[in-house]
């Protein structure tokens, strides 16, 4: 698996983020989507990874910078035709690994709450997340749960 920094233009890519915000609107209440869109992943602050086998993209996730030392975990999807292969984990060692390497102290995430999403939760714990309070700009949910790491 080859993960490098995406400029989010490809056609893979762009179908990949299409189908993680339909499958979010498809389990989650339309007010707690947190997921974000094609543009936002764009803005300055956020780094975005995607992971590859040769031509085929297998996943995603980005790291968006909440302040000096606290960033955030954003658009974690794997594609369906590589569910439970170990691509998210991969991604999620390699995104802390660059995240230490930027000097981030902390890591947190929201994830849902519903059952569609215990897998997300239960890799987040063997990566040492707990839960937590909501952080940033999020307010209690829910159908959201909050999780978050020191590094």
């Amino acid at each position: 698996m080859q993960i490098k920094i995406d400029d989010l233009s490809g056609p893979e890519i762009k179908a990949l983020l299409k189908e993680h915000l339909r499958h979010m609107h498809e389990i989650t209440p339309p007010e707690s989507i947190h997921a974000l869109d094609l543009d936002s992943l764009k803005q300055p602050g956020i780094t975005f990874w995607s992971a590859w086998e040769g031509a085929e993209l297998l996943g995603c996730g980005a790291l968006k910078r909440l302040d000096a030392e606290h960033a955030e975990i954003k658009s974690m999807r794997t594609a369906f035709a590589h569910i439970r292969e170990g691509v998210a984990r991969q991604l999620l060692s390699f995104i802390l690994d660059q995240a230490k390497a930027k000097g981030i102290k902390r890591i947190s995430l929201e994830t849902g709450a519903m059952k569609e999403f215990e897998p997300a939760r239960k890799l987040y714990l063997t990566f040492g997340f707990s839960y937590c309070q909501p952080f940033a700009d999020y307010t209690e949910d829910p159908n959201s749960v909050f999780m978050t790491k020191f590094l």
